[in-house]
């Protein structure tokens, strides 16, 4: 298991917690408007955070944080994860895990054991574009087995679309709408024009009034709509 990086403390990152964040490397899609494109691309430029040293971080933490994110890159390519998120939970942390959602096989397991109190799913754009995510064939299937899976197992979850210009219009928003229909909480984040990946994504985010235009066209199809990044 490689730790590429570790932030004592936020307010942010898991709803209701006071968190510790933790990343891994590497990732089996190449958005263009990453925020981590380092984890993406070239991720052993960062040293790796021995894990009894996070171990005993969090120890010490632990009388002040209520849980653990692990993110990344994508966690779920780590074989070490399990072990990761186990430790965590004998610790008396709660652990909440950012993920692409295309590995269901790895959450269908960590769901099982009990090991997730939070699963976010990042859902890019409409199933029919995900090719334009990667250089390499993308399955989609196994995207939205894990959707199904966040609704039916997962104790707290969301979904969280970027709204990237071009890549999500009203047309992507009611396909993932009907992807995830009926489901708890979709997060709409707007784009930020400074993370990007190999310099392929738009220069301006859109503008107020569509980013709350898509809110509204997304609370037809789940519980709850959180607009983020305003």
């Amino acid at each position: 298991m490689q730790i590429k990086g570790f932030q004592g403390t936020s307010l942010l990152d898991f709803p209701g917690r006071i968190s510790a964040l933790v990343y891994t490397g590497g990732c089996n899609l190449r958005c263009a408007f990453c925020h981590n494109p380092g984890l993406v691309l070239d991720p052993d430029q960062y040293p790796d955070f021995p894990l009894p040293e996070l171990y005993s971080e969090l120890q010490k933490r632990k009388v002040f944080i209520d849980g653990v994110v692990v993110s990344g890159g994508e966690p779920t390519l780590e074989r070490g994860l399990k072990t990761l998120l186990t430790r965590i939970k004998e610790l008396g942390l709660q652990v909440k895990l950012d993920t692409n959602g295309l590995q269901p096989k790895v959450l269908a397991d960590l769901l099982e054991c009990g090991l997730l109190d939070y699963l976010a799913i990042d859902l890019k754009t409409a199933p029919r574009r995900y090719s334009e995510l990667h250089s390499a064939p993308v399955d989609v299937g196994a995207l939205l087995e894990s959707c199904q899976l966040a609704m039916t197992s997962a104790p707290e979850y969301e979904f969280r679309t970027t709204c990237v210009p071009g890549l999500v219009t009203d047309r992507e928003i009611v396909e993932m709408g009907e992807v995830i229909r009926g489901g708890r909480s979709w997060v709409l984040q707007q784009y930020v024009p400074r993370a990007q990946l190999l310099g392929r994504a738009p220069a301006e985010a859109y503008p107020m009034e569509v980013f709350e235009h898509f809110q509204k066209l997304a609370a037809s199809c789940v519980v709850q709509v959180v607009g983020r990044g305003w």
